[in-house]
């Protein structure tokens, strides 16, 4: 992963003639509306089994983490924790902060230290990753590469799809990232994020994300998942080309769990 990290390093530099600039002005204006503090900083997981705490800037009331957690909310849809836009647990600049892509800008900082990447799967809170694997045994594996500012899920849009359907298409990066690692792939993630942000090209559909990603990294979704997939699951369901919420193998590893829990029952 060397060349991933030359790459962070150096389009980190380069983008700090604007994030440096936009972030001073942010914290003095935050800090004039909001007041202190201006960053908030949750612990969370970025790497395999490390934890850090990461910075962003506030943009909601100051109890937020104790009322708004995974813990306090009840699981419904998803279990990744996404706080809409319109909730009232937000001040309104903190609101703009984050429709303006501002609000994890600090986080450049994370990864000129190496903590995390620029491109790469969001890093989450241990009681998020918790209630996850209670439905997706393998959540783990989304964190086989650093966490990232921005990564695939972000093309579509976090709210567009299942969690089944976002592990799916964060496992098929760290994949990718560990075995045809391309530089190109990051780029083109970039490039299409901050599109995204100003409203330059239309999010993605998940199918569209994933047959970009394997078409830059030269590899088929049968080559990458098909044979791992049954050996790792356990079951012999089949490989089938074309199947959204099965090219990775979230789908063959919740079936084997639940037979297993079923066993369990039975016994």
């Amino acid at each position: 992963m060397f060349r991933k990290r030359i790459v962070d390093v150096l389009a980190a530099l380069v983008a700090s003639l604007a994030w440096a600039p936009i972030v001073t002005i942010s914290f003095f204006v935050a800090l004039a509306v909001n007041g202190w503090p201006v960053f908030y900083v949750s612990k969370r997981r970025v790497h395999r089994s490390k934890s850090i705490g990461v910075f962003k800037f506030r943009t909601m009331e100051r109890n937020a983490a104790s009322v708004a957690n995974r813990e306090t909310i009840p699981v419904t849809k998803q279990r990744f924790l996404n706080i809409p836009f319109d909730s009232p647990i937000y001040t309104p600049l903190g609101r703009l902060f984050e429709r303006c892509c501002i609000t994890e800008l600090p986080q450049f900082v994370h990864v000129l230290l190496g903590q995390m990447s620029l491109i790469g799967n969001r890093p989450l809170p241990e009681n998020v990753i918790e209630s996850l694997r209670e439905e997706y045994p393998n959540v783990e594996d989304r964190f086989l590469s650093k966490a990232g500012m921005t990564g695939p899920v972000q093309l579509v849009g976090r709210d567009n799809i299942s969690d089944e359907q976002r592990l799916a298409i964060e496992i098929t990066y760290c994949k990718l990232c560990h075995e045809s690692y391309s530089v190109l792939l990051d780029l083109v993630i970039f490039v299409r994020t901050v599109g995204v942000v100003l409203h330059v090209f239309k999010p993605q559909t998940l199918d569209q994300v994933k047959k970009m990603m394997l078409k830059i990294c030269n590899r088929t979704e049968a080559d990458l998942f098909g044979r791992q997939a049954r050996q790792r699951s356990g079951v012999g369901r089949s490989y089938e080309p074309g199947r959204s919420d099965q090219w990775s193998y979230v789908s063959d590893r919740r079936t084997a769990t639940a037979k297993a829990a079923s066993t369990q029952r039975q016994k």
